[in-house]
């Protein structure tokens, strides 16, 4: 195949994000993506400038959503002489896309790319790769497309040896080169050594061996290719992640550069075009969208008659939360967008006495907005005690509470503010609704949960289906005198429960409960056990012991009683962090 084109080895970059890789699509929806601290740009700067010091030029396949958001960094990756080719819209799996969903999400994808280029695109890469013939329907569309080349194919004992090769796919639509992947064969398997995953994993002394033998036997170009999140070894962890992933996904990333290192100081790399001496000329897709459009949707919205909006507070309680709260803070920029018709929201942190930077990232990202207070315990509390600091700190008669790593969705909100009409006290979200969801979370978490609001049903006289979320609408007048025992998560389902016996009205909103993102939980799965069986005999106690006029006038029982109440703080001793 060398009379292709100049004899060089091949290098491609793929342009993504850490979030945005297909073994986390079961977690992270494409509509969450902006919610998630992006680092791609930092690190395609820093691929740019590694690959500079070799003079190795590269074929990037990009995701049209990236290019789309930042086309000046990718006229920037072309304007230094590298090749800019498709890597879908949004990381779908083309498996499960019709042929016209296909040819959609490719037309949208490459438009984005030529706008951004002023460059014609070539080359695509399906994200899930190709490893069977009944997929050659996606390489029949692209040659109808127009594209010159694919590289896409895994070879397999399913495909057969000659699909090893650079080859011509020929269909009734046009033919298309194939640039499929580098394998090795290991008794009777192709396994493949082209880079990325494989170089982190694989021994490089034995992933030597193995290209050497390729160059050797084949005269065809070795292909490599890696991300630009594998350059990354700081880049956030996402915890909920299964063993296989986070292995796949985290494991040797301070490897990545030196393994690169090596091949480029001992073989010539280049772009696929220039292999294939194929022209990425200018596109007939050259010129940027208007900004007319942006700048007219300014002047109607300048145009609106001014409306009272309802004053809200919502309150954040955070503890060693540094990896969620970029996280965090992209989705309450969206919330606030969605509130500005009705509501005026004011947002009040309150850091647990942190230990991992929480306080100084959180005056960083919220420390200078008007609408935006930072508190800090002294001490650590607990979740209930910094939720209640919130409330005390809280300047509106209704309260939110949210939790930090945004397992419920804040958005939901706007439906449940409306919910606490004059004669309801609190709206708690319920993902043991029947109409709620829960999604990934682990099992023996879930059951513990369900079981305890269970309990918690037969002695309150609320009978909701969860207990225990601290994703609720509150009014403050009826909360600002409830004292906890139970400053931690016990606190949560407390203060629910006080609120049931002195007659306050409690309704249900259905919700989905996700699975934690990015951190840790910080709760003691025995200790809460413990606390609950607790609790539920003090409620029943208070219940069947005390009628609603004793509870208003007498001690509480004490049996178990807690040395510290959220309370056990005066407001002085509370610090407003941006005052």
């Amino acid at each position: 195949m060398n009379q292709l084109g100049r004899h060089h080895d091949l290098l491609t970059v793929i342009l993504e994000d850490y979030f945005h890789v297909g073994a986390l699509s079961g977690l992270i929806s494409s509509r969450e993506w902006y919610r998630f601290e992006t680092r791609f740009e930092q690190n395609t700067l820093k691929t740019l400038d590694f690959l500079k010091q070799f003079e190795v030029r590269a074929t990037f396949f990009v995701l049209g959503w990236i290019a789309e958001k930042h086309p000046e960094l990718i006229a920037e990756i072309s304007r230094q002489g590298h090749e800019i080719a498709n890597y879908g819209f949004q990381h779908k799996n083309a498996h499960q896309m019709t042929r016209e969903e296909f040819r959609d999400d490719a037309r949208r994808s490459r438009d984005a790319l030529e706008i951004a280029t002023g460059k014609r695109v070539v080359g695509y890469r399906i994200p899930q790769g190709l490893r069977s013939p009944s997929d050659f329907w996606i390489l029949d569309t692209l040659a109808e497309e127009g594209y010159v080349y694919d590289s896409s194919v895994f070879p397999s004992s399913t495909l057969g040896s000659r699909f090893r090769s650079i080859y011509r796919h020929q269909s009734q639509h046009g033919k298309l080169w194939e640039v499929p992947h580098p394998t090795v064969n290991c008794a009777g398997y192709l396994l493949p050594i082209s880079g990325g995953n494989y170089f982190r994993q694989i021994p490089h002394t034995l992933l030597k061996h193995a290209v050497s033998h390729w160059k050797n036997s084949t005269s065809d170009p070795f292909m490599i290719y890696f991300h630009v999140w594998e350059l990354d070894p700081d880049q956030p962890r996402i915890s909920a992640t299964s063993f296989v992933t986070r292995a796949r996904q985290y494991r040797n990333l301070n490897k990545m550069q030196w393994v690169l290192r090596d091949y480029f100081n001992k073989y010539r790399f280049g772009t696929i075009a220039d292999y294939l001496r194929c022209g990425t000329g200018p596109s007939t897709i050259c010129e940027r969208p208007s900004a007319a459009v942006e700048i007219g949707r300014g002047l109607a919205t300048s145009s609106r008659k001014p409306v009272v909006r309802t004053p809200v507070t919502i309150v954040v309680p955070c503890y060693n939360e540094r990896a969620a709260l970029p996280y965090l803070a992209n989705t309450l920029e969206s919330v606030t967008k969605l509130f500005d018709p009705d509501y005026e929201p004011t947002f009040v942190f309150v850091d647990d006495c942190s230990t991992d930077g929480t306080p100084e990232l959180l005056q960083r990202l919220f420390g200078k907005c008007a609408n935006c207070r930072v508190l800090q315990h002294p001490r650590n509390l607990g979740v209930a005690a910094a939720i209640f600091t919130g409330i005390r700190h809280s300047q509106t008669e209704i309260v939110c509470s949210i939790d930090c790593d945004c397992s419920y969705d804040p958005h939901e909100l706007m439906q449940m503010i409306p919910m606490l009409t004059p004669d309801v006290d609190m709206v708690t979200a319920s993902p043991y609704h029947h109409d709620g969801k829960v999604a990934n979370v682990p099992t023996w978490r879930l059951t513990l949960s369900k079981g305890a609001s269970w309990l918690y049903s037969k002695v309150l006289n609320h009978k909701l289906a969860t207990y225990t979320s601290c994703f609720r609408v509150y009014r403050r007048s009826k909360m600002i005198d409830l004292q906890l025992r139970e400053p931690g998560y016990l606190g949560v389902v407390e203060a629910l429960a006080l609120l049931d016996l002195k007659g306050g009205r409690i309704r249900e909103f259905p919700t989905t409960l996700h699975v934690r993102i990015l951190g840790h939980s910080k709760m003691k799965v025995a200790r809460t056990v413990v606390g609950h069986l607790k609790n539920l005999r003090r409620f029943w106690q208070m219940r069947h012991l005390l009628d609603r006029e004793q509870l208003l006038a007498a001690p509480m029982p004490d049996s178990d009683a807690h040395p510290q109440t959220t309370h056990a703080l005066a407001d002085s001793d509370v610090r407003t962090v941006n005052d």
